[in-house]
Order: C-alpha cells, then structure tokens, then sequence
C-alpha cells in the first residue's frame, strides 16, 4: 500500500530575508543550471514571481559583468 504524503511547499528565499547580489558569483550559481548555464525556473528555486524576476536579471548583469560566462 502506497502513503502519501504532502510535499513542503518551498519558501522564497528573498521573502525570508536573504539577499541576491550579482557580485557574488557563489550565490548567483545556485540559480543557474550546471550544464548549460540556463537560469533555473521557479518550480525550481522556489523563488516567487517577483523575485524570480529579480533574480533573472542579476544573473544577466552578473553575465554582462564577466562574473558568470553565457554558455558552459
């Protein structure tokens, strides 16, 4: 007999009190996909709508910056 159970529903990050600066590549990595730099979606990272948005454009200065390369 299979349980089911209730998944957690993740919490946005920023909401919590946490910060996305596109100077730091280390957290700005979490958001990108390993093998082809893609910036990862919501259902993923958990961010909210707002905040994705956010979060997609420091990956894109961070991109522009050199911080981040384009491709893997």
């Amino acid at each position: 007999m299979a349980e089911f159970y209730r998944k957690k529903k993740k919490i946005c990050q920023m909401c919590a009190g946490k910060d996305v600066n596109y100077k730091d590549a280390d957290i700005i990595k979490k958001y990108v996909s390993a093998d082809k730099g893609k910036i990862l979606p919501r259902r993923v990272t958990g961010a909210c709508a707002k905040h994705q948005r956010y979060i997609a454009n420091e990956v894109k200065k961070a991109r522009f910056m050199a911080i981040l390369p384009f491709v893997k």
